[in-house]
């Protein structure tokens, strides 16, 4: 939208979020949680009451948007009347909702195997390797560069993670051979995994195409996603006995991870750079072929 197109209200709540340094993606949705409201009073959003809200937040319920897309919409609008147009009494009645937790998805060590050798591609199926072998978010992966490769420590630099954090990943001999045979086919000169122009580092959305792609061909029925390799990966860790706090230092995060039926052959390591304890390293099972 141009700066001639756009209204004073969203360039006011732009120029909130830009100076509370909110990242493009939470000021689109956002932005996109206002429009909506909008379009269902079909008025401007600033003129709202406490009861229009009720009613939209209802009317989302009643559509069967999901809980986290309604919880994310009542953050969005809390922002908006708190902060841009300074009506904060109006959202009494936006309440967040209970989000109901699901047993993830876990592909077996065997499945994993078979996910990567089905991959289309080279490029892809180096791209899959480290979500699963370093147990990556689907967008760490596609952001890495070249120079994150730290051969002699064994580590993947991961720049600007979740929550906008830097942190290190583990880095198997495995891994870190797959990686070289990737770079030695083509030659990547700063994104490690380019999209179609090279400018650009490839999309989570191609990415998350890629493993579709793999699944069918490797006719695995269930549903897999890059986020499903990360979950794999922490659970087969547990399957081997891994404290669970180290398998929480190396997700930076929270993790349950239920059991799968099979288990799996070759040795890696987690190094003590990213245990943080400085003391040795850690034996740990996972497939590659």
């Amino acid at each position: 939208m141009t700066d001639e197109a756009m209204s004073p209200l969203r360039r006011r709540m732009i120029e909130d979020m830009t100076v509370r340094n909110f990242v493009a993606d939470t000021q689109r949705n956002y932005l996109r949680a206002v429009k909506n409201l909008a379009i269902f009073l079909g008025r401007s959003p600033d003129t709202a009451t406490a009861e229009d809200l009720r009613l939209f937040q209802l009317h989302l319920t009643e559509t069967h948007v999901r809980p986290p897309t309604i919880n994310g919409t009542v953050t969005a609008l809390r922002f908006f009347f708190s902060v841009t147009v300074d009506r904060s009494d109006v959202t009494k009645p936006l309440t967040f909702v209970a989000e109901p937790r699901g047993i993830p998805v876990i592909l077996s060590p065997a499945e994993v195997a078979r996910l990567l050798e089905a991959a289309p591609g080279p490029k892809y199926k180096a791209a899959l390797s480290a979500a699963y072998g370093a147990g990556l978010r689907v967008s760490e992966v596609v952001a890495l560069k070249v120079p994150d490769i730290d051969s002699q420590r064994m580590l993947l630099r991961i720049e600007q993670g979740k929550g906008r954090k830097d942190r290190f990943a583990m880095l198997s001999p495995q891994l870190l051979e797959l990686l070289r045979d990737w770079w030695r086919i083509a030659r990547p000169q700063v994104w490690l995994f380019p999209g179609q122009n090279p400018v650009n580092h490839l999309t989570t959305r191609q990415l998350n195409r890629a493993v579709h792609a793999a699944a069918h061909m490797a006719e695995i029925t269930k549903r897999v996603t890059p986020h499903t390799l990360r979950h794999s990966f922490a659970t087969h860790l547990l399957e081997q006995n891994i404290d669970i706090r180290v398998i929480q230092v190396l997700l930076e995060a929270d993790t349950y991870c239920p059991p799968t039926p099979d288990r799996g052959a070759d040795l890696l390591s987690v190094p003590s750079a990213v245990r943080r304890d400085g003391a040795h390293h850690q034996a740990i099972r996972l497939p590659w072929h």
